[in-house]
């Protein structure tokens, strides 16, 4: 039976004297097969802000356990892109199916507004008008800022929005309203109080052009060109004095660093030796009866970088000689008089440059650490502090000896001069053997995308390894107990962040910036410029006053309060002379800020308020972000909430990767291969994006295309026509139609079965996150189980069979409970078609599929016996499928009701499945012969199932005006002469019930 019948040539004259198609059960209904996403979707959007939709759910979840997802704030600096979709589709995905999973998950939107991305781009706007920022009042600057901040805030939200998410738009959170400024000020005095927060002189990541340092989080690498050079440092002083003349050579990328030089590294796993340049080219840096120690490993290379034309090893040097050796400054003589010591480093290694490294310790994380491990060999050398040679702007400071003024970079974060003015000095100093250049990898801005350079300044740092509470209570020791305790999706997350917890330095925290939350301190110097007292801090008496003036003046006129008068203010009457005091301008690191928003949200707002397995409760929050958030917002929330409430503020982390183009290159605008989301619901609607979302496995990184867009369309019609069959097929369903799963044909009763296993399977694949498991599983049953075979077997009797047939009604029963379950298992990925769904079944004024829980399906619908039994079934039935299909394609039959093969079955339990079965029926053909038994050679047979063999046949008989079946009993009934015995009896309660007969 086909969807719309017309009657045959060859049946009875009465057929063209009657529509018989006025009597079938044909699907009816309004749901359009063409979905009109771009068009229909906003209509709902309309429809839920209408009916309140956010303030529903939370009213039907008001007594469940609440899950919480907690957003991590993205920047409010310009339209989103397709990272950000999948972003917040995922959230969408989690928040509604822990809904649906009778949950309370709630989802408060959040945006992150202070920092460098908002002051960059409203610079850009300062630069292209011609003003100065630094010509700007700093709080016309900040005003500035904030309103750029809130005009993108506003742009994202319809954006997000439009995606179909669900969550408290209409109260977002923002780090830059007044009371989160507060709260975060608020934090980092928590930090002062417990004696964590420390002003310490370190090199970090610095940017010339933006003027201050970065977080590892601000950083990419790209390729770079950078000058080589080897540089001789000759041996001043050794245990072994027939060695003082030689030279230790290091090798550097940073031609520039070398006035900042203070030491060199050797490794104590690396054979080291002594050589002599035997010939060279006249004119040669390198030149006969010099010496070198260098690493054996690398000696070859070495002198063929230096064009040495002959040399000899003389012998080896042994460790213990070298960790006592000291060189000279290969500019000795010129202002750098001091001595450079030989000493022992982990990180040295001889794949490449010359097996020691030259340690400049204001300008390398390395070198730092190798300063803070050797400090009494550095004081006894000369240099007892970390020097100070690059300013802010990259140019030297006026006391560095020969290269006062010279710029590593410029403004714009091109090469300077330093490079040149130092190669040239250690050239005309006789120092160099060989010069040349390096690509490699090397770090810039991700805003500016200028290079970055390693500088010493005084910066302000929370300590990872001070003990807080008590011995062995460190902010180190916190987090990593922390890590352990929570859930990681996947696995892999925990291993990732671990390893950047235990090897993590100190956390800086400053920033040199205008647009931000100040750390809100002061501190008191002694003469020598040393912090000798912090307010707060662990010996101030009046911590929680200072807070209480500082966070109250904060929540009145915002974090300008620090700026728009003398910050002192706030010290009066809590210490003698407030003049003492100097208030700290920096402002936090946006990292800190995003770090903290658990405090002025899920502590703060009463919705979001949960009481977690750590408090003996039953509540869950969650952090979803991009797998790059375990350095970024997920490290600095962890480290922010264990160093003040020491434990983390989260109980599940979940990342994803990023998303590609389709041949898996990372997006550009060159490369003009970005997919703008906006386009993708212009042109095809947002259920594709989020079908997109919900299909591709999250955890690794995605790849999204034209190609790949058309193929989930693809996918998305056939989700959505099956939906449609469904809908079209219960126009006809009435509530006296139900049957009880026990009286029903096992087709029925195996229908339902599957649901079972369905439920099991969708609740367990959205419990864990998995949501391509959801459509895989989800796809496979609507395509395969349903279209392709229950619906295509009951097509027949739902179209055809008498009102009260038991097959109908049962059919319709299923079929109604399939609805139900299918748009509400998938109604938190595709939003707009399940609503559109379900109010074309269950129309409302008021209600919506996601007020509803995912159903409950009785556990006495499974039946793993009858499931094995039509698993047998449908083995055979494919099969005699596959025959059906070569018969067509020969056209020796039209359509499968022209059939009437033998089916010859060798298996005795695929013989015994079928008893009781009308086969026939199941294969959609008019007849059918079952012979048990082995089949002729020349019959059709599947490898897969060997012991069935198919004999194609054409059906006799008269073709059924009604239902095309082909059958002898045709005409049998007088008063229905062209229609089978069936059909006449639908035909006449029919016209019965028409006043027809």
């Amino acid at each position: 039976m086909t969807d719309s019948p017309v009657s045959p040539a060859d049946t009875a004259s009465s057929s063209a004297q009657r529509d018989y198609s006025e009597t079938l059960f044909l699907p009816q209904t309004d749901f359009p097969m063409r979905a009109g996403l771009p068009q229909r979707e906003p209509d709902l959007l309309e429809r839920w802000n209408r009916i309140g939709l956010y303030k529903k759910l939370r009213a039907v979840g008001r007594d469940r356990k609440r899950f919480v997802l907690h957003d991590g704030p993205p920047y409010a600096n310009g339209n989103i892109h397709i990272g950000h979709a999948l972003n917040k589709i995922l959230k969408d995905l989690v928040t509604r199916s822990q809904q649906m999973l009778d949950h309370d998950a709630n989802y408060v939107p959040g945006w992150d507004c202070h920092g460098l991305p908002i002051e960059w781009k409203v610079e850009e706007q300062y630069r292209a008008k011609g003003r100065d920022k630094d010509d700007v009042p700093i709080i016309e600057f900040r005003r500035e800022c904030r309103a750029f901040a809130q005009h993108w805030l506003d742009v994202q939200r319809e954006e997000f929005k439009r995606l179909g998410v669900e969550g408290d738009w209409g109260h977002p959170y923002a780090t830059m309203t007044f009371d989160a400024e507060a709260q975060i000020a608020r934090e980092v005095m928590k930090f002062a109080e417990s004696g964590q927060l420390y002003r310490g002189s370190k090199p970090v990541m610095w940017s010339i052009v933006e003027r201050t340092a970065l977080a590892e989080a601000e950083v990419e690498y790209q390729e770079h060109t950078s000058q080589t050079i080897f540089v001789k440092f000759p041996v001043i002083t050794s245990t072994d004095a027939a060695l003082v003349g030689a030279a230790v050579v290091i090798w550097t990328t940073t031609p520039w660093t070398i006035p900042a030089n203070r030491a060199i590294a050797f490794s104590k796993s690396i054979t080291y030796g002594l050589y002599e340049v035997t010939a060279a080219p006249d004119g040669n840096w390198a030149k006969a009866g010099d010496r070198y120690i260098l690493a054996d490993k690398l000696a070859e290379d070495i002198f063929r970088a230096a064009k040495v034309e002959a040399y000899e090893r003389r012998r080896e040097i042994p460790a213990a000689v070298l960790a006592g050796m000291h060189a000279a400054h290969p500019l000795r003589g010129q202002g750098y008089d001091f001595d450079v010591p030989v000493v022992a480093a982990d990180y040295v290694t001889d794949d490449a440059g010359t097996g020691f490294v030259h340690t400049a310790p204001g300008h390398g994380a390395d070198d730092y650490i190798t300063f803070i491990n050797n400090r009494a060999i550095f004081e006894r050398a000369g240099t007892p502090i970390v020097p100070h040679t690059v300013g802010p702007d990259g140019a030297y400071y006026d006391h560095v000896p020969l290269f006062a003024g010279a710029r590593v970079l410029d403004d714009k974060g091109k090469e300077g001069d330093a490079n040149k003015r130092v190669i040239d000095a250690l050239a005309a100093a006789n120092a160099l053997i060989a010069r040349g250049r390096l690509k490699h990898q090397y770090p810039h801005s991700w805003r500016s995308k200028a290079p970055l350079i390693f500088r010493n300044t005084p910066q302000w740092f929370i300590a990872m390894d001070k003990d807080i509470a008590g011995p062995g209570d460190t902010l180190r020791h916190r987090a990593l107990t922390a890590i352990a305790a929570t859930e990681w999706v996947p696995e892999t997350g925990e291993n990732r962040i671990t390893g950047m917890i235990q090897n993590r330095p100190d956390w800086v925290i400053s920033r040199q910036r205008a647009w931000g939350v100040p750390i809100a301190i002061f501190m008191r110097e002694d003469a020598a410029g040393n912090v000798i007292d912090l307010a707060p801090g662990p010996g101030f008496k009046a911590n929680k006053e200072l807070a209480d003036r500082v966070g109250a003046a904060f929540v009145a006129e915002g974090a300008d309060a620090w700026f728009a008068a003398d910050p002192r203010r706030f010290l009066d009457g809590l210490v003698d002379n407030p003049a003492d005091w100097t208030p700290v301008n920096d402002i936090l690191d946006v990292w800190f800020e995003s770090g903290s928003t658990h405090a002025f949200t899920l502590e703060v707002r009463p919705e979001l308020k949960a009481r977690r397995a750590v408090d003996g409760g039953h509540d869950t929050v969650m952090y979803l972000e991009g797998s790059d958030q375990h350095r970024g917002w997920f490290h600095s929330s962890l480290l922010e909430s264990c160093g003040t409430r020491g434990r983390a503020p989260f109980d599940i982390v979940l990342t994803h990767g990023f998303t590609l183009d389709e041949h898996g290159r990372k997006m550009s605008k060159s490369l003009g291969n970005t997919v703008a989301p906006q386009d993708v619901i212009r042109t095809a609607g947002a259920d594709i994006l989020r079908l997109w979302t919900a299909s591709v496995d999250y955890s690794d990184d995605q790849r999204i295309g034209p190609e790949i867009i058309k193929s989930v369309v693809d996918h998305y019609r056939k989700l959505r026509n099956t939906i449609r069959w469904m809908l079209g097929t219960l126009h006809h369903f009435r509530g006296h139609d139900i049957v009880q799963a026990s009286e029903m044909p096992e087709l029925e009763q195996f229908i339902l079965h599957r649901l079972t296993e369905l439920d099991e399977e969708v609740r367990k694949a959205y419990a864990a996150f998995d949501y391509k498991r959801v459509v895989a599983a989800l796809s496979v049953f609507m395509t395969s189980d349903l279209s392709a075979f229950y619906f295509d077997v009951r097509k027949d009797a739902l179209y055809c069979d008498p009102a009260h047939s038991l097959t109908r009604r049962s059919a319709l029963t299923v079929i109604d409970q399939v609805f139900r379950c299918v748009t509400t298992w998938l109604a938190p990925i595709l939003v707009f078609t399940t609503e559109e769904a379900w109010l074309a079944r269950f129309p409302s004024e008021e209600g919506s599929v996601h007020l509803e829980l995912f159903p409950q399906i009785p556990p006495d619908w499974r039946d793993n016996g009858l499931k094995a039994k039509w698993d047998k079934i449908r083995r055979v039935r494919r099969v005699i499928t596959g025959a059906l299909e070569v018969e067509r394609a020969q056209k020796r039959i039209g359509s499968s009701l022209d059939a009437a093969p033998i089916v010859f079955i060798e298996d005795a339990e695929l013989m015994a499945a079928l008893k009781g079965i009308d086969l026939a029926e199941i294969a959609i053909t008019s007849a059918i012969q079952v012979i048990a038994g082995v089949g002729p050679a020349d019959g059709f047979r599947l490898d897969d199932v060997a012991s069935v063999v198919v004999v194609p046949g054409l059906a006799a008989g008269r073709k059924c005006a009604r239902s095309w079946k082909i059958s002898p009993e045709v005409g049998s009934d007088p008063d229905y002469p062209d229609v089978t015995p069936r059909d006449a009896e639908a035909l006449r309660v029919w016209d019965a019930a028409h006043k027809h007969a």
